[in-house]
């Protein structure tokens, strides 16, 4: 009985020992080197991340610009230089055929922000993340909100984040804001006073206000 088990432990062995010395563990891939960097290539690229990923320009020369950097660091006959010329005429390309329209995506943005329930200082952070500048934003943010007829634009937008949260009288808990609840909406940029407020009110005063 002894003899018939020995081959089976050996075979454990042998799994074990190739398992210690690498045998069979996924191998990770190598990085590729990044490309050299030339026009066309800059075409392609930028393409393929504005089809994916629309955005503002300045958003854009920062990520083609990473690009250009990894590569300018690998390719040391590379000119930075010569490689930012290449950029900044593909962004006026992308810029002349529409595929960076800073005006239509910062319109875009704050519509969609606005929907999600983010405060204007929540706006402001996440598309001055994104290189617009704050006098840009202002006016366009103050022309969506009134377009909307939205006479207290904080209060409607702190509604919308709760109700898709499932927070005050949109959730389970109806006993008064919690700090769960308070931390939510300050994450979103609202004041302690606002958050308070819309998380105090009752399914009675959001149908009201909504009359």
């Amino acid at each position: 009985m002894t003899n018939e088990m020995a081959p089976q432990n050996e075979d454990n062995d042998e799994r074990e020992n190739s398992k210690r010395a690498g045998h069979g563990a996924p191998q990770k891939r190598e990085k590729k080197p990044p490309k050299k960097i030339t026009e066309k290539y800059l075409y392609n690229s930028g393409l393929a991340y504005l089809q994916r990923f629309p955005t503002s320009t300045p958003h854009f020369r920062r990520v083609m610009g990473r690009k250009i950097d990894r590569s300018c660091h690998y390719h040391k006959d590379q000119s930075r230089e010569e490689c930012a010329t290449l950029l900044e005429k593909t962004t006026q390309n992308f810029i002349r055929i529409g595929l960076l329209n800073d005006e239509a995506y910062l319109a875009g943005m704050i519509n969609s922000l606005r929907r999600r329930g983010l405060s204007a200082q929540g706006v402001m952070s996440k598309l001055t993340a994104k290189g617009m500048a704050q006098s840009t934003i202002l006016p366009a943010l103050k022309d969506y909100d009134a377009q909307n007829g939205n006479e207290n634009p904080e209060l409607i937008a702190a509604l919308l984040l709760i109700r898709r949260k499932r927070l005050g009288c949109f959730g389970k808990n109806k006993d008064g804001a919690t700090n769960k609840e308070l931390s939510a909406l300050a994450r979103a940029g609202f004041s302690y006073e606002l958050s308070q407020k819309v998380l105090m009110m009752t399914m009675e005063d959001v149908e009201a206000l909504q009359r």
